[in-house]
């Protein structure tokens, strides 16, 4: 039987979190959410998932989303990756870099984005947050760098609660919006965590 999960007005990470916990129960669920990025959410979980989805955005601008789940698919998201294969992670949560002069952590940020180019191997995984996301919008000192660093392969998701508390939703130009499940479960199953 199908369960149906209405996460119409819920804000981050409530529409993750509760598709994840009726998927861990039900092989099919149908989830309505009633903005972009919470569609966007519950995808990329269901995916990260290996379930199956469709997609339906209704004339009321509510997305219907089926998601299938097999039986190869697991029950769980979480599968602690071995040691060798645990992934990098960098999270950023200032738009500048250390404390003191803002000036010299403009600098210092700019300088350290650049330098994660030149990194072997390169981070699996960025997340940016707080202040942080500013520096994934339009006219950031380091849009280029972060561009170059997706195209190589770097995921780089950005708090969509901190784009929204700042005016900037409309404004990101690097990166996917996430939510703080996302966030979280990313910097729990990381190898290793850098915060500069």
């Amino acid at each position: 039987m199908e369960t149906i999960i209405d996460c119409r007005g819920l804000t981050c990470p409530q529409p993750v979190i509760l598709t994840k916990n009726a998927l861990n129960d039900q092989d099919k669920v149908t989830v309505i959410v009633d903005n972009d990025p919470a569609m966007q959410n519950v995808r990329r979980l269901a995916t990260k998932m290996g379930c199956q989805l469709q997609m339906e955005k209704k004339e009321d601008g509510m997305y219907h989303i089926r998601i299938s789940r097999s039986a190869a698919a697991g029950k769980s998201a979480e599968t602690a990756p071995a040691a060798a294969d645990a992934p990098l992670v960098i999270a950023v949560s200032s738009d500048r870099m250390g404390r003191g002069s803002d000036e010299l952590g403009d600098v210092l940020i700019r300088s350290y984005i650049h330098t994660i180019l030149e990194l072997d191997p390169l981070p699996d995984t960025m997340i940016f947050y707080n202040t942080g996301v500013k520096l994934t919008v339009r006219d950031s000192a380091v849009l280029d760098d972060l561009k170059e660093l997706e195209a190589a392969g770097v995921s780089i998701i950005v708090c969509g609660t901190c784009l929204n508390y700042f005016g900037l939703t409309d404004s990101i130009a690097a990166g996917v919006v996430s939510n703080m499940y996302e966030i979280a479960s990313t910097m729990a199953s990381a190898g290793r965590l850098v915060t500069p």
